[in-house]
């Protein structure tokens, strides 16, 4: 059963189509009717009418036993990073944007909210990435990503020179603008327009993908899921930057190495039956029949 509902709405979709917040008012009347406790997301419920509802982020997540996403990718992957400590299901409402990760379209969210309140739904679970900044022998910056973490330059239009490392052996080292390393989830994310595989999610993997390599011979590589990663900079011009889910971004200096590895947490998302990780590829990423 499931004691309080979550309702995780970006604000700034809100506030450019008048549909979108009718979409998210009729979710909320919904499950007042059904005598399930909502809570939003502060800024939202303003916007919604519904102060007295409205908690911060933080506080969205510990009383919630399903969060409800209204966004589009990037709203979803902010939520999972926040939920998957507690082990908290997410149900992703697209409204506008790509929508990869959502299970529902914005029109479809009544009927799903009463499959979910009917308990008629599975769990996909996908896997995270843990990353840290290791400096001067300390962790001084720790980060989870549901996608991918990439060390990238923060500027100007030079090389940076990279040295890879699985397991402590070294891989490769790299004239690029950066290496991304991926999750199965994140590698139809940068890892795909940077040039990397397809991976399927129930694959246990990780893909470190270079960005845009000065070389021919640069190639995506997936590695176990129980590899550790570590990434090491040459100081070059600006500083690197190291960024999580395209979202946080944590500024490198020289000296520093990134560890990546696969995180104890999982990102659970409610899923309805609306066809597999293949149907999903094709309607995505538009691989229609002639």
């Amino acid at each position: 059963m499931i004691a309080a509902i979550g309702l995780d709405v970006n604000v700034e979709k809100l506030q450019a189509n008048p549909e979108w917040a009718r979409l998210a008012q009729e979710a909320v009347h919904l499950l007042a009717e059904r005598g399930v406790p909502v809570v939003i997301n502060r800024e939202s419920a303003e916007t919604l009418g519904h102060r007295t509802l409205g908690v911060a982020e933080a506080d969205l997540m510990s009383r919630a036993s399903v969060v409800v996403v209204f966004g589009g990718d990037g709203t979803i992957l902010r939520a999972a990073r926040a939920a998957a400590p507690r082990g908290i299901p997410i149900l992703g409402v697209n409204i506008g944007g790509f929508g990869f990760l959502a299970e529902v379209n914005g029109p479809e969210v009544e009927r799903a909210l009463h499959r979910l309140l009917e308990g008629d739904y599975r769990l996909d679970e996908r896997m995270m990435l843990r990353a840290w900044v290791e400096r001067d022998g300390r962790r001084i910056q720790e980060v989870l990503a549901l996608n991918d973490i990439v060390v990238t330059k923060s500027g100007y239009a030079r090389l940076l020179k990279l040295h890879t490392y699985v397991n402590a052996e070294h891989l490769a080292t790299h004239l690029a603008d950066g290496m991304i390393v991926a999750t199965p989830t994140g590698s139809t994310a940068y890892s795909l327009s940077a040039g990397g595989p397809i991976v399927h999610p129930g694959v246990a993997g990780i893909v470190l993908t270079p960005i845009c390599a000065h070389t021919l011979n640069a190639r995506a590589v997936l590695v176990s899921a129980d590899d550790t990663i570590g990434i090491r900079v040459e100081p070059v011009g600006a500083p690197p930057v190291l960024t999580v889910d395209g979202q946080e971004g944590f500024p490198l200096q020289a000296g520093d190495e990134v560890r990546v590895e696969r995180s104890p947490y999982q990102t659970r998302l409610v899923r309805l039956g609306r066809g597999g990780f293949y149907s999903r590829l094709r309607a995505k990423l538009t691989w229609g029949e002639r």
